[in-house]
């Protein structure tokens, strides 16, 4: 990775970024519309843009960056100029310390012990669950018929994550857990995005709501983690690996707080990001019926078996149409940090406290880098495509010091259920839009309706 140094520039002297030209009470409601809100403030006032919504001394100013150049500008530097955000707080206050919202200083140990843990390699010792959960959904429906692909993949989604993360089947308390994480991520987006918030030691009805949610999942991790810590040979490859993990700078290995409050945070990440991607993977494939069949033929040449990790360099085609899938509806619309002091991007000044807000959703529908960008076209990335293309253009898990630890097991667990299910069924989808919501990551919103139609298999 190359590290964005300004020394060079004098930042002092650059000019500031340009103000959005809309009316207040337009930036108002978009700025809680991490999607479509995007591309409204790109449009008219460019990709990289200021929204001040209060008197500067008393609201810091939002700066939206929302091309591939601010992207690096930001991102593609070391981690001591940009930091977690409000966002960030509202999630530690209400789940505890974890990777993800830990700030720079205590974030780069437990990054170091973390890091062996998430590799390709290592991912694909607890990875792989996937391919077993869709399995099971397509056993649920091997006479086919209508279902919601919503409800459909959250419950293949749980009952991966449950075996990968936790060594347990989590589909019997998939319906308390689904609530309680929806109950914590719509109080603590509420939280960030109002600009008047009750104190936190205010006991309202919402936080304590919020505070049970959190103590039922938490309970669930505790729980996991004592019973791995009796039982050393318990299946549960996860956990294992992070009572292992240690800092190897320091040898301190991590608590069991603290891996609980990231196996928390995992499950709370990992479960809308992957069922929200493969829904909407089979949702278009339901309107393409010919790239469908590709994807289907690929993954039919591995034989009738369960796929494996293994089989994943051999899936490249499902792996094309899983990244445009992303690409037009991204596991995250939207991160944010906080610049820790003056910054250059793009040749404009963000003063230091700003809110840096990086619009992944309308950088990756930009008509400017994507032509006909809402068209569905998985060959854009193929591989003289992807060689060709600026690397800060496409940003599902993030980039630079502090992307996303699971990006490898997101990719691996989401190209193995998608190979699977449309290996053995016709996706016909009965919706023309998806409608989605993104209280941080994207869900959708409502049932996604599709007819099931079992494939016929060609005789052995």
């Amino acid at each position: 990775m190359t590290v964005r140094d300004d020394r060079a520039v004098d930042v002092r002297s650059l000019p500031p970024v340009p103000r959005s030209p809309l009316p207040l009470r337009r930036l108002l409601m978009l700025v809680r519309r991490l999607d479509i809100g995007q591309e409204i403030m790109r449009d008219a006032g460019g990709p990289v843009t200021r929204i001040q919504l209060g008197p500067a001394a008393f609201v810091p100013a939002i700066v939206a960056v929302m091309s591939p150049e601010g992207m690096r500008d930001v991102l593609g530097r070391n981690d001591a100029v940009t930091d977690r955000c409000i966002i960030h707080d509202e999630v530690r206050h209400i789940a505890g310390d974890s990777l993800f919202v830990l700030p720079n200083e205590q974030w780069r140990p437990r990054k170091r012990a973390l890091q062996p843990v998430f590799t390709k390699l290592n991912v694909r010792t607890f990875g792989g669950h996937m391919s077993g959960a869709a399995q099971a959904f397509v056993d649920r429906w091997a006479s086919g018929g209508e279902v919601d692909l919503d409800t459909e993949c959250r419950r293949v989604a749980m009952q991966s994550l449950g075996r990968s993360v936790l060594g347990i089947d989590l589909n019997e308390r998939g319906d308390t857990i689904a609530r309680c994480m929806h109950v914590a991520s719509s109080y603590t987006a509420d939280r960030a995005l109002h600009p008047v918030r009750a104190p936190r030691w205010l006991p309202t009805p919402a936080r304590r709501r919020a505070r049970r949610a959190v103590d039922a999942m938490r309970a669930i991790t505790d729980e996991m983690v004592r019973a791995c810590r009796a039982d050393p040979q318990r299946d549960a490859p996860l956990v294992r690996a992070l009572i292992e993990a240690s800092d190897p700078q320091t040898g301190r290995p991590l608590t069991d707080e603290e891996i609980s409050n990231d196996l928390l945070i995992f499950m709370l990440a990992g479960h809308d990001t992957t069922a929200t991607a493969l829904t909407y993977a089979l949702w278009i494939l339901g309107h393409h019926r010919e790239i469908q069949d590709r994807v289907a033929a690929e993954a039919a040449a591995l034989g009738d078996r369960e796929l494996t990790p293994a089989d994943v360099p051999r899936l490249g085609y499902t792996v094309q149409v899983l990244h445009e899938a992303i690409r037009l509806c991204p596991p995250a619309a939207g991160v944010a940090r906080v610049a820790t002091r003056d910054i250059e991007v793009t040749g404009y000044r963000v003063p230091a406290g700003s809110l840096v807000a990086l619009g992944l959703y309308a950088m990756h529908r930009d008509p400017d880098l994507w032509p006909d960008p809402t068209t569905f076209d998985p060959d854009r990335f193929s591989p003289e495509n992807v060689a060709a293309r600026d690397r800060w253009q496409f940003l599902p898990f993030l980039g630079g010091s502090r992307p996303c630890i699971g990006e490898h097991f997101a990719r691996l667990e989401t190209t193995l259920a998608l190979a699977t299910v449309v290996r053995a069924m016709i996706v016909e989808s009965l919706a023309d839009d998806f409608p989605c919501e993104t209280p941080f990551t994207t869900v959708a919103k409502g049932p996604i309706r599709a007819r099931l139609i079992p494939r016929l298999r060609p005789r052995t």
